[in-house]
């Protein structure tokens, strides 16, 4: 059984007992989430919301916040002597789900 789930503009597949890194949360580590904003659950019957289904929620735990490999940011202009080198660690929160409630 899984369910597709939005969290902050993106969309996740979540199953029981699987870890996602998603976008950075404002909650410390160990708190409890619960996400209504469910598209669509699959189990014996799938169940396809308009545009979230009803009664459906995730619930899931925040285990730590981490930082992505470097990223190098290279532009260049040829023949205008142009080079900007720039670097990205992009943040984010790695979630555990507990459970998938109403399904």
């Amino acid at each position: 059984m899984y369910a597709l789930m939005e969290l902050k503009g993106k969309q996740y597949k979540a199953e029981k007992g699987a870890c996602l890194k998603v976008d950075l949360l404002d909650a410390e580590p160990g708190s409890a989430l619960n996400i209504d904003s469910v598209l669509m659950v699959s189990g014996d019957t799938v169940q396809v919301g308009v545009p979230y289904v009803s009664g459906v929620s995730v619930s899931a735990t925040v285990e730590s916040h981490e930082k992505d490999k470097k990223i190098i940011v290279f532009k260049y202009i040829p023949k205008k002597d142009h080079r900007k080198k720039q670097g990205h660690r992009q943040r984010y929160s790695v979630i555990k789900i507990e459970d998938i409630q109403g399904a």
